[in-house]
């Protein structure tokens, strides 16, 4: 997504290498996440209340899909921008609903349903997390919607129950002793936090009742953002904005994290996203 043209791009992947393979309006103002679930994709525009556009993927192209944007409806005055505006936009994990973060414009968990040809309810249910600031989001092994909450009090990790009527029910908020914690991302069975204002990453280990341990923190480059995970689970690059660099660390068997280098990222200075694959 790029937040500054309203676009979307599309790349085709080549073992490490990227093309560019498309770009596609937004149909709204400030894109900031995507989700993707087989074919259908959906775009977060964050400015403006926050709308959601659908897309259908054919032969690699983005299809935008007629009459599928859904208003959140969020306050769209509501200062500073970064903390008032959506965080990320998520399926569950067998496409059923989409679930929408506020932060602190309203403190809650959209879920829309998802229907026929990945059509939204027009509604979602709105679940209150009050002044929790609810930001990035992931599911666990076992299922659960995991949170990261950047409360300016107890900023923390929780867990939920997400029920088929698209209510939420609480399991368990730990803190992570650390400031500005804003994303999550599962690695190797265990879950990391990324702490903007630490500069950190909180471990944490799930039980399969959703319940969370916290492992501790590990000291990344200054303006920790976004993380994620290869596909075995093995590594975990964390992106910091601070200076442009991608951290890289091994995800040890009790859920420790070994750092094994980091590379500056040309342009890279004040990034958010990053995606291993």
């Amino acid at each position: 997504v790029n937040a500054g043209s309203n676009t979307v791009s599309v790349f085709t992947v080549h073992g490490d290498q990227l093309t560019l393979h498309q770009v596609v309006s937004s149909f709204g103002s400030f894109p900031v996440s995507v989700a993707v679930h087989g074919r259908v994709v959906y775009v977060l525009n964050a400015e403006n209340g926050g709308t959601l556009q659908e897309y259908f993927v054919w032969f690699g192209y983005l299809i935008p899909v007629p009459s599928s944007s859904r208003a959140l409806g969020l306050n769209p005055s509501a200062t500073p921008q970064f903390t008032n505006t959506p965080g990320q936009v998520g399926f569950s994990p067998d496409g059923s609903k989409l679930i929408v973060t506020t932060k602190a414009n309203g403190n809650d968990i959209d879920v829309f349903n998802v229907g026929f040809f990945g059509l939204l309810s027009p509604t979602p249910v709105v679940n209150s997390e009050p002044n929790a600031v609810p930001f990035g989001i992931t599911f666990d092994a076992a299922g659960h919607l995991v949170v990261a909450e950047s409360s300016s009090t107890t900023p923390a990790l929780a867990t939920f129950t997400l029920n088929g009527d698209g209510t939420v029910t609480p399991i368990e908020t730990v803190g992570t002793g650390q400031p500005a914690t804003c994303w999550v991302a599962p690695a190797q069975g265990f879950l990391f936090a990324s702490n903007a204002g630490g500069p950190s990453v909180s471990g944490f280990q799930p039980a399969p009742s959703g319940q969370l341990t916290l492992l501790g923190n590990t000291t990344t480059d200054p303006g920790t953002v976004d993380a994620s995970a290869t596909s075995n689970g093995q590594f975990l690059y964390v992106q910091t904005g601070g200076n442009g660099i991608v951290d890289e660390f091994q995800v040890n068997p009790g859920g420790s994290l070994t750092g094994i280098g980091s590379v500056t990222v040309a342009g890279g200075q004040g990034g958010e996203g990053i995606v291993a694959l």
